[in-house]
């Protein structure tokens, strides 16, 4: 991903220079450092501050993007990663100016820039500079990945869900470069991860953009036609406004041979390592059943529940929960699969197809009809009774067919270019990951880069 050699452009990359020379450094995840640099343990760099939260102390919460700050103003900034608050500061730790704030459990954290004294609960560790250090160079070196995976290598509590000790971070070994080039590398870093930040900010708009167009050409196809010369007429419907003239538009049941439920009951007692197949809500995902290979009934149950035995064409659709109203399309790889919670439309194939129907409920017609009969706010659900009386339009079915074919090859179009931006995603995430783990461990030598105008 990164070149550490002599600086020069290739391609709209940047090979950055090195440090003339280097010493071992005889710690694995450093590797050789600058010769110049110093390496001390953890516990000699920073020490575990103890001092406990005074009754005036507000309550700070910590993290990478926003640093240590009250938790009443990380609330109002809607960081999913606030703790809950708990009650009483007993076991609360007191933070001053400049202080790291980090859970040696999730390593997530931050600094404390501001002059906001207060206090953090026991999650996380608080952590005071013995020497004179760049708090921003050791925040970039604490989440850089080599760093990180040596300090989960000293240890198994993360798979048994425990944080990793004070200890454990002060056995660690850390480089200590001067305060000037801390703060140079930081100053590079900051600017080069910002320029790798907008990046990927710009694929991940183009990857929404394209789901959206992706969206509007599933929905105008299934409720519009593909003739855009068709006459119209008013379907009656407000949300699906005009359909092509010769269309139909039909409550579901009029053209369904089956709705009805999958299993609703625990599960505790009827899954087996190996049998038939189980699909649940978790496996409908993208128009598909994402079937992965954990739940199975005998084959007994199964037939003695044969109702929810699934058929090619069955249209799935996610019954409670927060996927309610999501859709799947059973496939030949998914005939006789039983199923947990979905319900279950199985149409008359001489009038509409099941392609059609899976499409036609993906659409944005389709979701906001679902969304219009779900009950339930805080847990929302589907009934039977309610999902078989919805309006749909009804092309002629030698029409559903050239509609299915032409969003099948739109689909194929849209998801090779948002793969395409997924993929360039990642590859920015990965450069600049290694670019930090690089910067901090002295491959790369910045201090005549700050100033340098570098492109990504």
């Amino acid at each position: 991903v990164l070149s550490t050699e002599r600086p020069r452009r290739r391609g709209g990359t940047m090979s950055f220079p090195r440090y003339e020379s280097y010493k071992e450094s005889g710690v694995e995840w450093l590797g050789d450092v600058p010769e110049h640099w110093d390496v001390f343990h953890g516990r000699r760099l920073f020490t575990n501050r103890r001092e406990v939260a005074s009754d005036s102390d507000e309550q700070l919460a910590a993290s990478q993007k926003y640093g240590v700050i009250p938790q009443t103003l990380m609330m109002e900034l809607n960081d999913s990663k606030v703790m809950l608050a708990l009650k009483g500061t007993e076991s609360f730790r007191h933070v001053e100016k400049n202080d790291f704030v980090i859970s040696l459990r999730s390593f997530e954290g931050g600094i404390e820039h501001s002059n906001y004294i207060g206090c953090v609960s026991p999650a996380y560790t608080v952590l005071k500079a013995l020497k004179v250090v760049e708090p921003n160079f050791f925040r970039y070196l604490f989440k850089s990945k080599t760093y990180v995976s040596a300090l989960q290598s000293t240890t198994d509590s993360l798979r048994d869900g425990k944080s990793i000790t004070y200890q454990q971070f002060g056995d660690i070994q850390l480089v200590l470069p001067s305060v000037f080039e801390q703060q140079t590398i930081a100053a590079f870093l900051d600017r080069e991860t910002a320029k790798i930040d907008a990046l990927i900010a710009e694929q991940q708009r183009l990857i929404e953009l394209l789901k959206e167009k992706r969206q509007s050409v599933i929905s105008h196809a299934v409720t519009k036609g593909l003739n855009p010369n068709a006459p119209m007429k008013d379907s009656g419907i407000e949300w699906l406004g005009e359909v092509p003239e010769h269309w139909e538009v039909r409550k579901l049941n009029s053209f369904s041979n089956k709705i009805t439920n999958g299993y609703v009951g625990p599960t505790r007692d009827i899954l087996v390592e190996d049998g038939v197949p189980y699909a649940q809500a978790t496996h409908i995902k993208g128009g598909r059943i994402l079937f992965d290979g954990a739940y199975f009934v005998t084959l007994k149950w199964s037939s003695a529940h044969a109702k929810s035995i699934l058929q090619l064409g069955d249209v799935l659709i996610v019954q409670t929960g927060a996927g309610t109203g999501d859709i799947g399309l059973v496939t030949e790889d998914e005939i006789g699969f039983n199923c947990h919670a979905l319900i279950i439309v199985s149409v008359d194939k001489a009038v509409m197809y099941g392609e059609f129907l899976a499409q036609l409920l993906r659409s944005t017609y389709g979701r906001e009809t679902l969304s219009s009969i779900q009950t339930g706010a805080m847990h929302p659900h589907l009934n039977c009774g309610e999902v078989k009386f919805i309006s749909l339009p009804v092309p002629p079915i030698e029409e559903q067919a050239a509609i299915v074919s032409s969003i099948s090859s739109s689909i194929s179009q849209f998801e090779s270019l948002i793969q395409e931006a997924v993929r360039a995603t990642n590859l920015l995430k990965e450069r600049r990951t290694a670019l930090i783990s690089a910067t901090v461990t002295g491959k790369i030598d910045v201090r005549g880069l700050v100033s340098a105008k570098t492109e990504v």
